[in-house]
């Protein structure tokens, strides 16, 4: 393993008045879910225009006090990472690649005018609450603790400009796989009539816009059936962008591995950077290119595509067994998890908790 990060802390730890018992934790532990349970502390750290960053503490989980003319409330002036904590047959608990969501981070905060964190202390927030949390870290098989750092403007103040006053938090959730039926295939409906991006838009920053606009395409997959929804570009409604919260590839029948091409209006993800290393390593012939809906059609009904993944910190990759829009309703190969997407999924896993040796250095140890 590698990354072992122990340099003095900068985030203060004051411990919360009222933990949940260790009988409160383990039920809280029993049956996973995602995102719905949440540790006894999380990290917070206030920026202003005349004070920079400061005040960064490790304290009780607990409800915020907004004002009602706190700017996020009106504009939306905030973003968020996620990644995950993972528990070791040792004992110990580490994290996949913290230094790029980092790097994201900032990025997602110069692209909506908030002020930017230094990789140091969005490393330190992580490292002090899961040290200070680490009970809360499970370990029953897939599981993990989810970590959620966001930024947000908390000033108040009905302006249009950028906010003078922000907060920074990272809150953990024990969580289990993010679909519930685990590693297995899902379907997933193709958006003709809605986009998530536009061109020099928010696309390519992790902010919670783009997500709401994915939430009214998403409750018309539910409808149609599907786990999930695809989007298309906004300028020409040809080409594959991401689903709503995950990059896309397609593996040809040549064994190469293709992905849609990085454009300002797909988010970079972490594992989507993580694969591209891991199939170039393996020997694959590899594509960042625009990919057009109807080439993809085509290729599923002839097999020359036989596979098609998703991926994503929550759901790690994820097998697409069924692609339907307004018109055709396609089965990917036989259906299944082809071998390529199986190999990534238990390399990636492997890494993630300790069962394969980390050649990469990708892994940081937390605690």
């Amino acid at each position: 393993m590698s990354n072992d990060t122990q340099q003095e802390t900068t985030f203060e730890v004051r411990p919360t008045s009222h933990p949940r018992t260790r009988e409160q934790r383990a039920a809280a532990l029993i049956e996973l879910g995602f995102g719905t349970v949440f540790s006894d502390h999380m990290a917070h750290a206030t920026w202003t225009t005349d004070q920079g960053w400061h005040d960064r503490r490790i304290e009780a989980y607990g409800p915020l006090s907004l004002d009602p003319a706190a700017a996020v409330l009106h504009y939306a002036q905030e973003i968020f990472e996620g990644l995950k904590a993972y528990r070791h047959e040792d004992g110990t608990v580490w994290a996949f690649r913290p230094e790029a969501n980092a790097a994201r981070f900032a990025q997602s905060a110069r692209r909506l005018a908030l002020p930017e964190l230094s990789e140091a202390d969005f490393l330190d927030s992580i490292r002090q609450l899961v040290r200070t949390d680490m009970e809360w870290v499970p370990n029953a098989p897939g599981s993990s603790l989810y970590l959620r750092p966001y930024m947000f403007a908390s000033e108040a103040f009905l302006g249009v400009r950028a906010a003078r006053r922000v907060e920074y938090l990272v809150i953990a959730s024990p969580s289990g796989p993010y679909f519930t039926s685990g590693f297995t295939p899902v379907s997933i409906w193709v958006a003709e009539e809605y986009h998530r991006a536009g061109p020099g838009g928010t696309g390519a920053a992790k902010c919670g816009g783009n997500y709401a606009a994915s939430l009214l395409p998403q409750q018309q997959a539910y409808e149609h059936g599907c786990q999930q929804v695809c989007f298309l570009d906004a300028a020409t409604n040809t080409y594959l962008e991401e689903l709503g919260g995950m990059n896309m590839f397609i593996v040809t029948a040549d064994g190469a591995v293709h992905t849609p091409a990085l454009t300002g209006t797909i988010l970079e993800g972490v594992t989507r950077q993580s694969i591209l290393q891991l199939v170039t390593d393996a020997g694959h012939d590899v594509h960042e290119r625009a990919i057009t809906l109807e080439e993809v059609k085509a290729g599923v009904a002839s097999g020359e595509i036989t596979e098609i993944f998703a991926c994503g910190t929550a759901a790690v990759i994820t097998p697409i067994g069924v692609l339907k829009g307004t018109g055709f309703d396609l089965t990917v190969g036989d259906g299944a998890a082809g071998t390529v997407t199986n190999e990534l999924y238990g390399l990636l896993t492997d890494l993630q908790y300790g069962r394969h040796d980390d050649t990469y250095g990708w892994m940081t140890r937390l605690v």
